[in-house]
């Protein structure tokens, strides 16, 4: 029997955890921010900087305020399996994490602030019949956060924060599963949440100059404990041995350090520069907790720490008017031979664009572009078997992957 169990629920492993790799990592939480490519820490001049870098906030006055969302349209291709070169098409899904700032200056050396983000979202959707099935049909993540900020500025030219981050989230995951003996498939659902998890975020900005600037932010892991119910639609026959019920599972998401340099060429030409480390290592086991029947099943994480460089400009065209332009380089964690359908992963560029306009003296409005290419990624010695749905390579999911998203991010701001 446990052999039967494992076959049908290591499906949620694997889902799961590709869940909350590099391509479900959010960034875009400010228009303006990603219209420079969200090359950003170092400068965090606006609301947003409780998201980028809470030590900005002491660059503000009085109270502001923050409201945005962006549009998420991402396309995911497969062609193969090999030798075949038959091309399926995932589900065309839209998605739109928001974001909202509130941020009040006290005094010359106290600001504080409240953010509402998304820091991990997006899914896919395959069709029900298409060769992966028994790797991946469907996903769906959100993640939500609250987070509280204060800035204190120790010097002239220097301010540090530190702000608490309140989580909750919610995942949904569907495959199918063979029946060996029995025809047809098996398909297999889970929905968790977590409703209360806490992390933290750090901060710092140096201003050695009116011209030049730089900053670090830091966020913390966040361990997830989400509590769900898995249901099987199978045959008669193996539902003793089928996942029904309650399921539980720990999943720690990852840390990012940041670290920017700002600098003003010329009056009105601003150019910046980050690079972002993600600790995806620290991300080592995904234990999962079954209630009917009752059985626990660690699954170890083959996750490489990565990183995203940035570089970003905004130019004054007048004194209402801004431009921007920025450009992202994104290390995939994860190796060739584990990408999984649920979200292909493979190294990415962000190029973006985007404008600012000032309608009066305390409303302001920012919009951006993002056109994000993956890298045409082409696995030869993958691990993922599309026979049985296992971690193996007896029947490997080989073949090409190619996807590619367009972002398009609103915000609105006003101060009192």
């Amino acid at each position: 029997m446990k052999v039967k169990i494992l076959a049908f629920v290591l499906f949620l492993l694997v889902g799961l955890s590709r869940a909350f790799a590099g391509g479900f990592q959010l960034n875009e939480n400010s228009a303006r921010a990603l219209g420079m490519g969200d090359a950003f820490t170092a400068i965090a001049d606006d609301p947003s900087a409780i998201y980028f870098n809470g030590a900005g906030l002491n660059q503000l006055t009085g109270v502001n305020f923050m409201l945005g969302t962006t549009l998420i349209a991402p396309v995911f291709t497969f062609r193969g399996v090999s030798p075949q070169v038959t091309e399926y098409d995932a589900t065309k899904q839209t998605f739109f994490p928001t974001h909202f700032y509130a941020s009040y200056t006290y005094n010359p050396d106290w600001a504080f602030g409240i953010g509402f983000t998304s820091p991990f979202g997006l899914g896919s959707q395959w069709d029900p019949n298409w060769p992966g099935r028994y790797l991946a049909i469907g996903i769906t993540l959100k993640v939500f956060t609250i987070s509280p900020v204060a800035s204190y500025k120790l010097l002239d030219n220097l301010s540090v924060s530190a702000g608490l981050v309140y989580s909750f989230a919610s995942v949904d995951i569907s495959k199918a599963a063979p029946q060996t003996p029995f025809s047809g498939d098996a398909l297999i659902s889970m929905n968790g949440k977590d409703n209360s998890e806490f992390g933290y975020n750090l901060g710092a900005l140096y201003k050695p100059s009116d011209n030049l600037s730089f900053g670090v932010s830091f966020h913390s892991k966040i361990l997830y404990r989400f509590k769900g119910t898995v249901s099987t639609n199978g045959a008669p026959q193996l539902a003793s041995q089928l996942p029904n019920g309650n399921v539980s599972a720990d999943l720690t998401t990852p840390l990012n350090l940041a670290f920017g340099a700002a600098y003003r060429i010329m009056p009105k030409l601003l150019v910046s520069a980050d690079f972002q480390y993600v600790g995806w290592s620290s991300y080592d086991t995904l234990t999962f907790n079954f209630s009917n029947p009752k059985e626990t099943i660690p699954n170890p994480r083959l996750y490489d720490n990565s990183y995203i460089a940035r570089l970003g400009a905004e130019y004054n065209l007048t004194p209402d008017w801004d431009i921007r332009a920025g450009i992202y380089f994104d290390k995939s964690p994860v190796k060739a031979e584990y990408v999984n359908p649920s979200l292909p992963e493979s190294d990415r560029l962000g190029f973006s664009c985007g404008a600012g306009y000032k309608i009066t003296k305390k409303l302001s409005v920012n919009a951006a572009y993002l056109f994000i290419r993956n890298q045409q990624l082409t696995v030869n010695n993958s691990q993922e078997d599309y026979v049985t749905g296992n971690v193996d390579s007896n029947n490997p999911f080989n073949g090409t992957y190619n996807a590619y998203a367009n972002l398009v991010s609103l915000t609105l701001s006003y101060s009192l």
